[in-house]
C-alpha cells in the first residue's frame, strides 16, 4: 500500500504567487475516500465529511497556517486523507492479526466501530492548526467536539455516540509529542500520522528552499507500504531513495512509535528502491 495518492501541487498546498480566494480554495476541494468494506457507518462518515463546508474550511485554514505562514509540511485535507487511509488499513491488519480494538474489549462494540473511531480521529486530529501551531492538539479537541456533534443523529444511539466521542478525542490528544495513548485506536492514529512521511508531503518546504535534515530526509522517502507481517501482525516497509531517509525512521518515527502501544505488533524495515542513491542537494551552507 502506498501512503499517498498522486496529487497536484495545488492539492499539496504549494502556495501560488497570487493570493487565492475562499472560493478558489474550495474549487480545488479534496474528497475524502476510504475503502469501507461493507461498513455502512464508515461510509456515512465519508459522506458527512465531504458535505461539511465548515470542516473543509478548518482544513484550509490549517494549511494556510502550516504552509503559507510557517513554511511547514501539509496539515490540511491531503494530509488527513492519507492519515485516515493509513489508520484504517493499519487497524484492519491488526485485527486480522488477532489484536482486539479497545472499543471491543471495554465496551463490547464491533470491529467496524473501531474503524469509525480511527477514521474520525484522523480527519479531526489537526483541525486545531487552524488556530495555531503551538498547542494545536489541545485546540483540536474542542473544535473536534463541535464537529462530532454535527454527525448524523442516527449514526449511533446517543449513549454509544457519547462513548465514541470520548474515544475519538482521546485518539486526537494521544497523537501529540509525548502523548500517551491508552487505546489501540489512539496508538493507530499516532503511528498513522507519523507514517505520512512520503516525499510528496515534504515537497512544500523542500521546494520553497527549506534545507534541513528534516526536509532532506523526508524528500528521501519514496513510499510507505503496509502489509501483513511474517512474525507480527503488520509489516511496515519504507522505500527510500537516499540514506538520509533513515533519519525519518530512527529519529522521528521512533519517537511516535514509542509509547503508542503498537510496538509489539509491528515489523519495520527500510530499503533503497534503486541501485544508486538519488542526489537530493548539491551544497549546504549556514
Amino acid at each position: 500500500m502506498k501512503s499517498q495518492e498522486t496529487v497536484t501541487p495545488e492539492e499539496e498546498g504549494i502556495p501560488d504567487q497570487q493570493p487565492r480566494s475562499v472560493e478558489e480554495r474550495f474549487a480545488r476541494r479534496v474528497e475524502m475516500h476510504v475503502p469501507n468494506r461493507h461498513n455502512p457507518r464508515l461510509r456515512t462518515v465519508m459522506e458527512w465529511a465531504n458535505g461539511n463546508d465548515e470542516l473543509y474550511a478548518a482544513w484550509v485554514s490549517s494549511n494556510v497556517n502550516a504552509i503559507e505562514r510557517l513554511g511547514m509540511t501539509d496539515h490540511g485535507p491531503v494530509h488527513v486523507k492519507i492519515v485516515m487511509n493509513i489508520a484504517v488499513r493499519l487497524i484492519r491488519l491488526l485485527m486480522e492479526g488477532g489484536v482486539q480494538p479497545s472499543v471491543c474489549t471495554h465496551y463490547g462494540l464491533d470491529p467496524e466501530d473501531a474503524e469509525v473511531v480511527v477514521a474520525l480521529a484522523s480527519l479531526l486530529h489537526d483541525v486545531g492548526m487552524a488556530i495555531h501551531r503551538t498547542n494545536h492538539e489541545e485546540y483540536s479537541l474542542f473544535m473536534a467536539r463541535d464537529f462530532l456533534k454535527s454527525l448524523p443523529e442516527d449514526l449511533y444511539p446517543p449513549r454509544v455516540m457519547a462513548i465514541l466521542e470520548s474515544e475519538v478525542l482521546h485518539a486526537i490528544i494521544g497523537h501529540r509529542t509525548g502523548g500517551t495513548p491508552l487505546t489501540l485506536e489512539a496508538g493507530v492514529v499516532r503511528v498513522a500520522d507519523a507514517l505520512d512521511m512520503a516525499k510528496g508531503r515534504s515537497r512544500i518546504p523542500f521546494e520553497t528552499g527549506s534545507m534541513s535534515i528534516h526536509s532532506i530526509s523526508a524528500a528521501a522517502v519514496e513510499q510507505v507500504h503496509l502489509d501483513a507481517g511474517d512474525e507480527k501482525p503488520v509489516r511496515i516497509s519504507i522505500e527510500i531513495n537516499n540514506s538520509a531517509g533513515v533519519f525519518q525512521l530512527d529519529q522521528l518515527f521512533r519517537e511516535k512509535l514509542r509509547g503508542s502501544g503498537l510496538e509489539p505488533h509491528l515489523e519495520l524495515s527500510a530499503f533503497l528502491g534503486q541501485d544508486s542513491e538519488k542526489r537530493l542537494f548539491r551544497q549546504f551552507t549556514l
